[in-house]
């Protein structure tokens, strides 16, 4: 058990606690050991039989219990894991963690531990915007705490929006790459990527816009600096925590993306997969446009072609250029055109009708088009599609000749 990685996962209170279970199996799929710790509201929910029958290892629930102390303190259970994680992390389990605060096992292994922390919070919506929960995660990040999710969507309390856990394989994606010491697949290579949507004003209140969470971008660029990839992220707004090792340049609009792109070259790799707005108010009123009883007319004009550029003939063209066609009919039939268009090397097709839920959700489904032609990769977690594009692009950069 030497050379095994080794997980601390605390399990916190709130019907997501289930998940962890599911955790709990791919982690030792994966051959990371796993040892536990349930919060008193957690045993209410996941049983420590339960979780102990799928970790293989004792469950740890109270902080005053001799014997355990005697084997195994609070200090030696913070500090012989090579990570922490907390999953779910409930809003009270946040804030004592973030003030510092020690009254029962689990805020003690927080506040004892000297590993690397990663969170996935998981609380009601109008607990996740609350300013004193946004003020702990400020606190938390600030001191080095990682985060994954919350993502959005259907909550236990039957409510919909911002607060749902991430799913298991996003959280497992986060810590592998946590976990990894840093993989020389793509070591010395540059990698370029666009991800969330862009906001085009129409006035200083009102933008064109789209639906795009951002999720599948960020999950890509974590992928590729998880092969040892140098990352440049260039993102629109979106609500997802920042990739580890990766550098983030935030944009809003559709010109500032293909600045931002064109400083960031020369690059070995781009993977396009920020939704950009194909066009923009030709001249932006200046002041908030009024109701006045009758038709307005918006004259849009086209944005700049992002994949265009960075696929062109040119001096500093990424040695692989790989985009995304967001279709909602004819799915592999308009990417197969879009890449012949663009000049892409790769064109990465998804659905993203209203139908197959795509937009915000943890899961997609796509089509992988080259010159070859058309790969279909089953559904599966926006994590899982990211690692396995990372490691195609791995694969295929191998075959070349990249310059550092």
């Amino acid at each position: 058990m030497t050379d095994t990685k080794r997980i601390l996962l605390i399990i916190s209170g709130g019907i997501a606690a289930y998940k962890s279970l599911t955790l709990i199996r791919r982690l030792r799929e994966r051959n990371i050991a796993v040892r536990c710790v349930l919060s008193v509201a957690a045993a209410k929910f996941v049983t420590p039989l339960t979780v102990g029958a799928l970790s293989g290892d004792k469950v740890y629930t109270d902080l005053f219990s001799l014997t355990d102390e005697q084997e195994m303190g609070h200090i030696r259970l913070s500090r012989e894991a090579d990570l922490v994680v907390v999953a779910p992390a409930s809003a009270d389990l946040l804030a004592k963690a973030a003030n510092g605060l020690a009254d029962d096992l689990a805020s003690t292994i927080l506040l004892a531990t000297d590993k690397p922390v990663l969170i996935a919070p998981s609380m009601n919506t109008e607990m996740w915007e609350h300013p004193a929960t946004q003020r702990n995660l400020a606190i938390l990040a600030g001191d080095g705490v990682h985060r994954v999710g919350p993502d959005e969507g259907d909550l236990a309390c039957g409510e919909i929006g911002a607060g749902r856990v991430a799913e298991p394989d996003s959280i497992l994606a986060t810590i592998e790459a946590m976990l990894a010491n840093t993989s020389s697949d793509l070591a010395s290579v540059r990698a370029l990527v666009t991800s969330g949507p862009t906001q085009e004003p129409i006035d200083p209140v009102r933008y064109i816009g789209n639906r795009s969470s951002g999720k599948q971008g960020y999950a890509i660029a974590q992928a590729l600096a998880a092969l040892g990839a140098e990352v440049t992220l260039i993102t629109g707004p979106t609500k997802e925590p920042d990739p580890l090792r990766a550098r983030v340049i935030r944009i809003q609009t559709a010109e500032e993306m293909l600045a931002a792109c064109l400083k960031a070259l020369p690059v070995d790799v781009a993977v396009c997969a920020a939704a950009v707005s194909d066009w923009r108010a030709s001249v932006p009123a200046n002041q908030k446009i009024k109701r006045s009883g009758k038709s307005q007319h918006l004259e849009l004009i086209e944005n700049p072609d992002i994949l265009g550029r960075l696929s062109a003939a040119q001096p500093n063209r990424p040695t692989l250029v790989v985009g995304f066609a967001a279709e909602t009919e004819s799915v592999i039939e308009n990417a197969t055109k879009k890449r012949l268009t663009k000049g892409c090397d790769w064109i990465i097709a998804n659905d993203v009708s209203q139908k197959s839920g795509v937009f915000g959700s943890t899961h997609n489904k796509v089509h992988v088009i080259d010159e070859i032609g058309v790969e279909d990769w089953p559904v599966a977690s926006k994590a899982v599609i990211a690692e396995r594009l990372a490691a195609r692009i791995a694969s295929k950069i191998a075959c070349r000749s990249i310059v550092p």
